[in-house]
């Protein structure tokens, strides 16, 4: 079975692949991976050389590209996104244009092929904030940022896609990822690294924006179980179970990474801040089996940890970042 797996360079997609490679059963998939290397994607995440792996540099958008490739595949995995919030404020275009008109591309090569299924991988943030309990797959989507706006529009397709043609559309619904190899951009990896060099880190306002924080790999379990066990036309949420805000989440950084509160920066909150992320993850229990399995403490300092030992890994892409923004 040959399985096109879309933005596999980066955090998400990369862990998944390399979990999928891991597994030596005779059933064990092919893979070929579709990236553009953006920014955020590098082949240092990926196992060139292994044998049931494949790696064409494209974008998802390029219609004829993605025509050959899902002409040889069986099954399709959905990660490649633009999905940096901050970026999505200063220039909505190419989330636009990747997350939306590049999934269109992909769908419609599915369907001439009859690729299935296509699981298609999104996040909680198309809920927006909610202020007590938590999204269930059936809540309307109430999206903030151009980011998620973009997400969301192409969750929608994608279901249109099944609900008109019948193709079997899986859509995933994450909170926040945390663990190895996460683009020193994003909060988590921003902060550990920015403490491990001596620097100060910001923080949002407050810092009583609250997230479920959800480590990488059991994200990558329920993505498994999706596309093994799920249903055709169906959304299941992906939880982790650890909601903290960002305050107390900064608090942990600054422990693990063994720095004082004199190293935080409070700055001007992000326009259209949602305060509360939080997903019922009932569907994917019941019907699916998925619980994590991560502790967030432990997960954390292993993280940390990583972030200390691979700095040739991650001070290239951060260099490059800095240069991008002047």
């Amino acid at each position: 079975m040959n399985l096109l797996v879309t933005g596999a360079a980066g955090f998400i997609g990369s862990t998944y692949v390399r979990t999928l490679l891991a597994r030596d059963a005779p059933a064990a998939p092919r893979i070929t991976v579709l990236d553009k290397l953006t920014y955020a994607g590098t082949l240092d995440n990926l196992e060139l050389g292994h044998p049931r792996l494949e790696f064409v540099r494209g974008d998802i958008r390029d219609a004829e590209l993605v025509d050959k490739l899902m002409a040889e595949a069986d099954q399709v995995v959905h990660f490649a996104a633009e999905s940096h919030v901050d970026r999505s404020i200063t220039g909505a275009g190419d989330f636009v244009l990747t997350n939306v008109v590049g999934t269109q591309t992909l769908l419609d090569a599915a369907l001439r092929y009859g690729v299935a299924p296509f699981v298609h991988i999104s996040t909680d943030e198309v809920y927006g904030s909610v202020e007590t309990g938590s999204a269930t797959e059936e809540d309307p989507l109430r999206p903030s940022s151009p980011y998620s706006a973009s997400k969301a529009s192409s969750d929608l397709l994608a279901l249109a896609y099944h609900r008109t043609h019948g193709l079997d559309v899986r859509v995933t619904r994450c909170s926040n990822n945390y663990g190895p190899h996460q683009f020193p951009e994003k909060v988590v990896p921003l902060f550990i690294t920015n403490l491990l060099d001596g620097e100060r880190v910001p923080l949002y306002g407050e810092g009583l924006n609250v997230r479920d924080w959800l480590h990488v790999d059991d994200h990558c379990h329920g993505v498994e179980l999706v596309r093994t066990q799920g249903s055709p036309g169906e959304i299941y949420n992906i939880g982790g179970g650890t909601e903290l805000t960002n305050r107390d989440l900064t608090a942990q950084l600054l422990e693990a990474c063994g720095a004082d509160w004199d190293r935080v920066e409070h700055v001007e909150d992000r326009k259209g801040h949602d305060l509360r992320y939080s997903v019922d993850w009932t569907k994917a229990r019941t019907e699916l089996g998925y619980r994590p399995r991560h502790d967030f403490a432990s997960g954390l300092a292993a993280t940390v940890a990583w972030y200390r030992d691979h700095r040739a890994w991650w001070e290239p892409l951060k260099r490059r970042a800095g240069e991008e923004h002047g």
